[in-house]
């Protein structure tokens, strides 16, 4: 008989579609059981609510300048103090965070673009296609990811625009690996088979049923990978390859600060600050999210 016309084949989606439900629902109670999972999230959702709201709530021009107020510590006026150029500290780190999660959002993006689908195409295909893409992905992860996003800068020019190309290009393969295990580990597998006997073209296997099946581990890599590309681009923007003033992203605001440092060292707190607990929460959201994925599930769970 068939794969067509073969009612266990027939009756096997809706089937799968219940359990995939089921194991949604239940990652998702799991992670709500987590408070470390809770805390990170309410964070991570209230950064998105300021970044969204920021023009709207900064108390000043972040770039507005006023010489005769620089360097002043906190105060009813200022209530981050000012930095060398007089320019308000808070306003400018509500900015900060605007500009540092659309920058992250834009590199893991483009680093989901690249690597998700070559990786599944590398799975799937075997052989000399998996062979060529694999390499190409190993080359490209034995280079320092800083090393590398400074090259293409180097190529491209400085700019924020041209930092996060050159961030998604470094992260890439960190989503090609995640994508090419899962199309690897379900490609023989009977629902696969019964899919491909019906007629089904390979993108539409890849993206509708191998696809799926990596979603959480490929979420897993998203939250992780958040969290590095924060830092990497604040390293950037420190070292002045990334943010161009007058904007403000947290990484050029500790740069500004660390100028200033003998001066006043109160500026470098709070993007400090901002920094380590965003790169924390994200973290720690990977760790919950990964546990909740990866957990058997108990009777009565």
């Amino acid at each position: 008989m068939s794969a067509v016309t073969d009612p266990s084949v027939r009756r096997s989606a809706p089937r799968r579609g219940k359990v995939s439900r089921l194991r949604h629902n239940r990652t998702v109670l799991r992670l709500l059981r987590n408070r470390t999972a809770v805390v990170s999230l309410t964070f991570i959702g209230a950064l998105v609510l300021l970044a969204v709201l920021s023009p709207f709530i900064m108390p000043y021009d972040p770039a507005r300048q006023d010489l005769m107020v620089r360097l002043q510590g906190p105060s009813g006026d200022h209530w981050l103090g000012t930095d060398t150029l007089g320019r308000d500290n808070f306003s400018r780190l509500l900015q900060g965070t605007r500009v540092t999660l659309w920058a992250a959002l834009q590199a893991i993006t483009l680093g989901v673009a690249l690597g998700t689908p070559a990786g599944l195409v590398a799975g799937y295909a075997g052989r000399k296609v998996d062979s060529v893409l694999s390499r190409i992905a190993d080359v490209l992860m034995a280079v320092p990811g800083l090393l590398l996003a400074m090259a293409i800068i180097g190529i491209l020019g400085p700019g924020l625009s041209n930092a996060m190309f050159a961030l998604g290009i470094v992260f890439a393969p960190r989503f090609f690996r995640v994508a090419r295990s899962a199309a690897s580990s379900v490609r023989h597998e009977i629902y696969i088979e019964a899919v491909r006997a019906m007629g089904c073209s390979p993108s539409r296997i890849l993206f509708r049923h191998v696809l799926p099946n990596s979603s959480g581990p490929l979420l897993v890599q998203v939250t992780f990978a958040f969290g590095l590309v924060v830092t990497a681009e604040a390293s950037l923007s420190f070292l002045g390859l990334g943010v161009e003033p007058p904007t403000a992203s947290w990484g050029s605001m500790v740069r500004d600060a660390f100028q200033n440092v003998f001066d006043t060292k109160f500026q470098l707190i709070a993007p400090s600050v901002m920094i380590t607990l965003t790169i924390l929460a994200f973290s720690l959201l990977g760790d919950a999210l990964r546990d909740a994925l990866g957990r058997q599930s108990r009777v009565g769970d």
